[in-house]
């Protein structure tokens, strides 16, 4: 049970999932920026 948070009462384990859409999909982040947020954020 490696990686799950455990109380007295309960034994958990929180993942996230982040979508980050803007409106009509139009590509907001180009290039170098793009690659070091998706480094970042990983």
């Amino acid at each position: 049970m490696d990686g799950y948070k455990k109380n007295s009462h309960a034994v958990y384990d929180i993942n996230y999932h982040v979508i980050w859409v803007t409106k009509y999909r139009y590509k907001v982040l180009h290039g170098q920026i793009a690659i070091r947020t998706r480094e970042l954020i990983r």
